[in-house]
């Protein structure tokens, strides 16, 4: 069955999820997929015109603010790379890879350089504002797991 309304998304997961001990049929979550997502993720004309409008209206700095999130989900990806051959594939902890973990954490660093520009920020408010957030989630001064996964309203 194929899906031509969005009305019917509702009714299509359902289906997709109705017996959990079925084989999901690919061709109806793929025109699930189909129908979520966003035109300007799917049409280059609209990506244009949506980073046209946040540029001119609202003084985004798309091209920068692009690059970060790109540059930095790939080194951080790097960097996980790394870890996961040590903990999980018996690659050495050595001075060769632990060098390599800082080339990559140097590498997210110049991408959060890029996010800074793009944002008009810099890394001391960063670090601030990550202070002030952590503080008030745990305001005894150590990691609690229940506040750690109840957070309270606007705690990002």
């Amino acid at each position: 069955m194929i899906i031509t309304k969005r009305t019917n998304l509702k009714n299509h997961l359902k289906d997709l999820n109705s017996n959990m001990t079925q084989v999901i049929d690919t061709n109806k979550y793929i025109e699930f997929v189909r129908q979520t997502t966003s035109p300007a993720s799917t049409d280059y004309a609209q990506l244009l015109a949506r980073m046209t409008e946040l540029e001119a209206t609202h003084d985004a700095d798309v091209p920068r603010l692009l690059t970060a999130a790109l540059g930095m989900s790939a080194e951080a990806g790097e960097f996980t790379e790394v870890v996961k051959k040590i903990f999980l594939q018996g690659k050495p902890y050595n001075e060769e890879n632990v060098f390599h973990m800082k080339r990559e954490l140097g590498d997210l660093c110049w991408y959060l350089a890029q996010a800074c520009m793009a944002l008009d920020t810099n890394f001391e408010e960063v670090l601030q504002m990550n202070y002030e957030k952590l503080s008030a989630r745990y305001p005894e001064g150590s990691f609690d797991v229940y506040r750690s996964e109840n957070r309270v309203e606007g705690d990002l």
